[in-house]
């Protein structure tokens, strides 16, 4: 196997730079926010002054900024779920020749930090160039990869290089609304430089085939950044244009996967699986009224075992095992509860 020069590396970078560069966006979040009063210099000696609201006066004010990129001819754009996560806010689409679009939130995936938002051609403008979407799963630890994003919510199109670090990541990440976080798993780890604005930006191979869509850093950490795998958004677009929106099995409970030290805790026989447990919200239930889980029969402290045969271990998580399944499918579910094996049978809904 022939070893790659340092300017062959080079070479295959900017020439990767520069297919994916025109299809990489800039997203700027906009909101109506009260508008403070024009106090003159009589504030500086009344402090009472200061921090006054005018009544019922609003003012279109910038809160935030992420990135995207165009997967689609006609303006289909792949995005973090968590850059365009407030429905109250505006949203409007930097493009790499400086023009400025409105964009519109088509759907956000329930199950992973990936949403589809839509831009329309200007008038004489017949689509868009769109990028290329590799196969994640193909990813080895070790291999190049480079993100282009609008680091700091300042810089668009700014590009930095690494390797992969890691495969199938477990993490939890602020989703930057009302500071609440979500697990993300499977995640890509990379060395690659991952700023604030980064987010929704293509991570891309040396052939400018998009392999994963950054989304988050550790803070405090050096070198380290996370990226969903591009094999998850492809089912969302599949969705997106056979029916609009993305559409996701639900099952309708809460759940841990089982350890051996979660197991000794609880007292359970089994050491492996999914026990239904609510989670650390105040208002929270284990099993949701009406869900296919509490049709079944589900409760509080069962653990699911088996999913149509298939054996729950701590390698396979209770989600990404049901999205092997369509809405409407009929499974098989085993589990314990006191001890004792049962069984049941539950029809997959729509998650709304």
């Amino acid at each position: 196997m022939k070893t790659m020069t340092g300017q062959e590396y080079d070479t295959l970078t900017i020439q990767a730079v520069r297919k994916v560069a025109p299809c990489v966006v800039s997203i700027a979040i906009s909101k109506y926010l009260p508008r403070m009063q024009d106090i003159g210099p009589s504030a500086l000696f009344n402090p009472f002054a200061w921090g006054q609201l005018e009544d019922g006066a609003k003012e279109k004010v910038k809160v935030g900024g992420g990135s995207g990129f165009l997967v689609h001819p006609s303006g289909l754009i792949l995005t973090n779920k968590h850059v365009v996560f407030d429905p109250d806010a505006d949203y409007a689409v930097l493009m790499s020749d400086g023009a400025e679009l409105p964009a519109k939130v088509l759907s956000r995936d329930p199950i992973n930090d990936i949403a589809v938002i839509k831009i329309d051609a200007p008038e004489g403008k017949k689509g868009f160039p769109s990028l290329d979407l590799g196969e994640s799963r193909d990813i080895q630890i070790g291999q190049t990869v480079i993100a282009i994003g609008n680091a700091l919510g300042m810089f668009s199109n700014s590009v930095s290089r690494g390797i992969v670090s890691g495969l199938s990541r477990t993490i939890s990440a602020s989703m930057g609304v009302g500071g609440h976080s979500e697990n993300l798993r499977g995640v890509i780890q990379t060395d690659v430089a991952i700023n604030q604005g980064n987010s929704g930006g293509p991570l891309v191979d040396l052939q400018g085939r998009v392999v994963g869509i950054n989304t988050a850093v550790i803070f405090g950490a050096q070198n380290i950044g996370f990226a969903i795998p591009i094999d998850w958004a492809k089912g969302d677009l599949r969705d997106i244009i056979a029916h609009g929106r993305i559409i996701k099995p639900f099952l309708g409970l809460t759940y841990v996967m089982l350890t051996k030290e979660l197991a000794e805790k609880y007292g359970l026989k089994a050491h492996a699986g999914a026990m239904v447990i609510r989670d650390h919200r105040p208002d929270a239930v284990p099993v949701l009224t009406g869900s296919p889980a509490h049709q079944a029969g589900l409760q509080e402290h069962d653990v699911i075992t088996e999913v149509n045969g298939h054996v729950l271990d701590e390698k396979d998580d209770l989600t990404d095992l049901l999205q092997n399944f369509k809405v409407g499918d009929t499974l098989t579910l085993k589990y314990l509860r006191q001890g004792k094996t049962h069984s049941c049978k539950v029809t997959l809904q729509e998650r709304k």
